[in-house]
């Protein structure tokens, strides 16, 4: 199966991906994951990659590409790939797509998760992410053991700049901006599907593997 999640930031995209990529035997390629490996490796697009997300400034098309298709090259993928982040824009999901194409594995779904910005902005406020070892937990839906505390290693609980709500704001405007573009690109090719973001993780991932059933991927 080959297959993106689209949807705003805190539609849930994560999860679902972490959860189907497990029970499904697919790999799960998360941009945010990408650029974390890329920025490691203090190369030079490393380095560039890492002045733009320091400035908090939205990475350049053809740099993302480089690093979502390098990472699609490599054979352990085994034409079995969920994509969490990518594309963003028109531009990306072209050229995704010229490379899919030339590979013998074009994209067989497009799932995009519609999301209130009610549920987003709750989802991102409550969450709460260890500093030491980067463990994610969240106010309300996965509490940590103790207040303020990491379960895993102890470690101080923060509230990151990313999910204050001026900046969930922000991030919400920004997808609507980029994506528009993206959503309708993907619906006239007949890959889009619509599912509804604002539901409890176990009742998506039912909706999804429905949905799959109907599509004869699973």
């Amino acid at each position: 199966m080959r297959l993106v999640l689209l949807g705003p930031p805190g539609a849930g995209k994560g999860t679902q991906a972490k959860v189907l990529s497990h029970n499904l035997n697919l790999v799960h390629l998360s941009t945010g994951d990408m650029f974390r490996e890329a920025v490691k490796k203090n190369d030079k697009l490393g380095l560039m990659l890492a002045e733009y997300m320091r400035k908090g400034q939205l990475v350049p098309d053809e740099m993302v590409n480089q690093i979502v298709l390098n990472r699609l090259e490599d054979k352990s993928i085994q034409n079995s790939f969920i994509l969490d982040g990518y594309p963003r824009t028109k531009p990306q999901a072209i050229t995704l797509g010229e490379f899919l194409k030339s590979h013998n594995m074009p994209l067989e779904l497009v799932i995009y998760m519609e999301t209130s910005e009610e549920i987003i902005i709750k989802r991102l406020t409550g969450r709460r992410v260890c500093k030491d070892c980067a463990a994610i937990f969240h106010i309300n839906n996965m509490p940590p053991k103790k207040n303020g505390i990491c379960d895993n290693c102890n470690g101080n609980l923060i509230l990151r700049d990313d999910d204050k709500k001026e900046t969930v704001l922000k991030r919400i405007e920004i997808y609507k901006q980029q994506t528009a573009e993206l959503i309708e690109y993907y619906k006239r090719q007949g890959l889009l599907h619509t599912v509804p973001g604002d539901f409890q993780a176990k009742e998506l991932y039912n909706i999804l593997c429905d949905l799959f059933k109907k599509q004869g991927l699973l």
